[in-house]
């Protein structure tokens, strides 16, 4: 949505920047209790895309300072936003992508909490950057393939230092940051010259957290076949063997055998205890499936197999509808974490999507945890990483499904998901999250009207059921709906905007509905 002008150069590549100072005035109240809370937003960001020949940049990014009219609010800065890279490094051979976001999240696993700015219990800000490069070449016949990705996820919570942990109860440790790297490679022929296609490569992967000296390393070889047994349809089918292992520091006990905590409320590390070994797991791996693609515009896999100690089932489903519109569909199946599954995210992030702030959010990830691609069928939702922080691996099993597209004024994207979590804590440890196994389930959507051509209106909505796993916590569920029109004045210099939002939480005997309403105005430069 541009606000100010954009330049265009031949042969340079399409470029467009749109740097603001912006102030809003929110105020929220709680129908539950009566309390209405208000503040001044104060702050600017900038929204700006670059699209050439071998290089491909979009960036929406939004920082505001919260000045609270009373006690009940405190003053504090938000940053939101979304950044991807592309660059064609060698056309065809080898390219270089980068990516980052800031958003807000859920601290506490017990309770999760939405991304809304006006937000502050349990909300923590989150951090995250990768880059690495891409190389797919050939060898005369042969494909040769490697991706090396490096990636860094950083939290602050400092707003909950000290925690809220009672006598005698399990402690989940705070997160503070992690890196990752990521490896693969692969050669491989497709069918042709052989009646088969087959594929022989490996990967390895580390995941070192600032936490406890935690770290996760993961490697494994693997060959696959591909036998074509139409024109439409082949079988698939791959064997290999894995290896993967989780530990983490010993921390410190009291007399009586419970974790110490600091002032901050995290654990202290004790380098004279043996290391707490969480997840140990190697030996063969193997799958088999099929691969249909009836037409251009359609492909499906699906594959079921045998993985981190038991079955696993997989699928991918991508379809164009038309022109207009896709949808696209995944179930999923891996051992993962909050760091490498954030990182993972950002690094599905389309290298073009719409920038359209959330009002509410702050930035192009809305209030349900989606971003969508100017490609229809295309985006990423961050729910799955952002629903709860936390600093244990898991196996992660669930699926999702995209739909987005556009057509004249219009233009819209619907997300859901449904996932488990199964916490790979150490026995015996005292951790809240020992043998908890974890569900939810999510569903977003957001629509926007271009009404003329310095005026839009928009939707969102999204909900939420979400069972923590853990003894004597009960479901969560929440939802939410937004609106917000916009209209931009004097020259597309001035921007004035106002949104309106109602949010319910219910967890146990908890039961909240908040309203929202906001009110802003922006300058261009």
């Amino acid at each position: 949505m541009a606000i100010a002008g954009s330049a265009s150069v031949n042969g340079a590549g399409r470029t467009s920047v749109h740097p603001y100072l912006q102030i809003e005035q929110v105020l929220t109240a709680d129908f539950n209790d009566g309390d209405v809370l208000t503040y001044t937003g104060v702050g600017g960001g900038v929204e700006a895309s670059y699209e050439g020949r071998r290089v491909t940049a979009t960036i929406s990014y939004d920082y505001q300072r919260r000045i609270g009219w009373n006690g009940d609010v405190e003053d504090d800065d938000s940053h939101s936003g979304l950044a991807a890279v592309h660059f064609d490094a060698v056309p065809g051979v080898l390219s270089l992508d980068a990516g980052a976001m800031a958003a807000r999240a859920s601290a506490d696993p017990r309770q999760p909490v939405p991304n809304f700015r006006a937000a502050d219990n349990g909300a923590a800000e989150v951090y995250s950057a990768y880059a690495g490069p891409t190389l797919s070449t050939h060898a005369g016949p042969l494909n040769v393939n490697a991706a090396y990705r490096l990636g860094y996820v950083y939290v602050d919570d400092d707003s909950l230092a000290g925690g809220d942990f009672q006598a005698n109860q399990a402690r989940f440790d705070r997160y503070t940051s992690s890196t990752v790297h990521n490896l693969t490679a692969s050669v491989g022929m497709d069918p042709g010259a052989l009646p088969f296609g087959w594929t022989v490569g490996g990967g390895y992967v580390r995941e070192d957290m600032n936490r406890l000296d935690a770290a996760f390393e993961g490697k494994y070889a693997r060959a696959d076949v591909v036998v074509p047994v139409s024109p439409t349809l082949a079988v698939t089918g791959g064997i290999g063997v894995e290896d993967q292992k989780s530990s983490l520091q010993n921390f410190r006990r009291d007399a009586g055998g419970l974790p110490v905590i600091d002032a901050n409320g995290r654990l202290i590390a004790d380098p004279s205890r043996p290391r707490l070994v969480a997840y140990d797991e190697s030996g063969l791996i193997w799958d088999a499936g099929i691969l249909w693609r009836p037409s251009p515009r359609t492909e499906l896999q699906a594959r079921v197999g045998h993985r981190y100690g038991g079955t696993t089932f997989l699928g991918s489903l991508e379809h164009r509808i038309n022109r207009s519109y896709a949808l696209s569909a995944s179930i999923y199946d891996n051992v993962s974490s909050f760091g490498r599954l954030l990182v993972t995210d950002l690094a599905g992030v389309p290298r073009g999507f719409d920038q359209r702030r959330d009002p509410m959010t702050g930035g192009p990830i809305g209030i349900g945890g989606c971003t969508f691609g100017n490609d229809p069928g295309t985006g990423t939702c961050f729910d799955d990483a952002l629903r709860s922080i936390e600093s244990f691996n898991f196996r992660n099993r669930g699926a999702n499904i995209l739909l987005s597209g556009g057509r004249g004024p219009w233009s819209f994207g619907v997300g859901a998901s449904y996932d488990t979590r199964r916490y790979l804590a150490p026995p015996d440890s005292s951790f809240i999250l020992e043998g908890v196994t974890d569900k939810n389930l999510s569903l977003s959507a957001s629509a926007t009207r271009e009404l003329t051509r310095t005026s839009s209106f928009g939707v969102g909505a999204y909900a939420g059921w979400f069972d923590s796993g853990i003894p004597g916590d009960g479901s969560s569920f929440l939802t939410g709906v937004t609106a917000n029109y916009e209209r931009r004045l004097f020259a597309d210099n001035i921007r004035a905007h106002v949104a309106a939002g109602l949010y319910t939480s219910q967890a146990g005997e908890f039961d909240s509905t908040v309203g929202s309403l906001l009110f802003g105005l922006s300058y261009a430069f």
